[in-house]
């Protein structure tokens, strides 16, 4: 696990050519096709050389949840576990891993017709007006959730709209929900401090993408009639900010700014998710030796190398 831009995929790569690893992406926007750039997606050649699992396997119109992803990643290790081979989970989305490890909560499908109500009251309302109505329905969902997360808002109200239950309600403790208890996982995560170096290494990224791209990438897709700003895939982070810009909406200044914001927001947020992770080793995600100490540590777990 760890923050946008510390190093993960490259650390991942390094540890599968000392250990028999095969790597399932843990990554709410690496699994839509076509979203390459803006997702800094490995590239093919990693791809070819490093398989990974859960990349490309969605459309951009396609809804994608941590319900699907449950199913999805069970699957691929029961797969990469018949091999006798072993499943290195790598990502950001830390939302998914918490539904793998500690269990799902049994919520209620996605139902586009309900989704399309609730996003046709928020291009009239304002998201923060359906954050209001949310926290009438469910004050303690409202809480956990800010005013402007269109995503979470939105499947808050659905959950309600199609079950009657608030979405709190369907939260159980961990100890009643699905678990795959016979999984031992070992938690590692990369960090980078200070904050600063890790905002600079964001900063190049997002740059890097604009020269690679991310533009023309983003225009192809809103050319396809069924990509709309309101579909999952153009929620992920830098699509979004840069949609608006493309909409005539704002400058390309003002949304590589908003962007920038965003996913130091982002970063924020999963490093306060890694925080509050328990029996987590962490490792410097520039440390030079760091697929050393990795690599120390997982034998001293009873992990055999190559």
């Amino acid at each position: 696990m760890g923050p946008t831009a510390s190093g993960k995929t490259g650390v991942a790569v390094s540890l599968c050519k000392r250990f028999p690893f095969e790597i399932i992406s843990v990554d709410s926007a690496l699994v839509y096709r076509g979203m390459d750039i803006g997702t800094a997606k490995p590239d093919a050649e990693t791809l070819r050389r490093t398989p990974h699992r859960l990349i490309d396997i969605r459309d951009p119109e396609d809804s994608y949840s941590a319900g699907d992803f449950v199913r999805d990643a069970a699957v691929e290790m029961e797969e990469i576990a018949a091999k006798g081979r072993i499943p290195l989970l790598v990502g950001g989305t830390m939302m998914y891993f918490r539904a793998l490890i500690d269990g799902l909560a049994m919520l209620p499908s996605a139902d586009e017709e309900i989704r399309e109500e609730i996003d046709a009251a928020a291009a009239e309302l304002g998201w923060p007006a359906l954050h209001g109505q949310l926290r009438d329905i469910d004050p303690d969902a409202a809480r956990r959730i800010n005013p402007n997360d269109s995503q979470r808002i939105q499947r808050a109200l659905e959950v309600h709209r199609a079950s009657g239950r608030p979405l709190s309600a369907w939260h159980q403790p961990a100890s009643e929900r699905r678990q795959a208890s016979d999984v031992q996982y070992v938690r590692l995560a990369l960090s980078i401090s200070p904050r600063a170096l890790l905002h600079q290494r964001i900063e190049e990224r997002l740059d890097a993408m604009l020269r690679g791209g991310f533009l023309e990438e983003l225009t192809k897709l809103m050319r396809r009639p069924a990509v709309t700003r309101e579909k999952s895939s153009m929620r992920a982070v830098g699509y979004r900010q840069f949609w608006a810009h493309l909409a005539g909406e704002c400058s390309l200044e003002e949304a590589r700014y908003r962007a920038l914001v965003a996913t130091r927001q982002l970063a924020k947020r999963q490093m306060t998710w890694l925080r509050s992770e328990k029996e987590l080793v962490t490792f410097d995600g520039l440390e030079s030796g760091n697929i050393d100490a990795i690599s120390k540590h997982l034998a001293e777990t009873g992990l055999n190398s190559h």
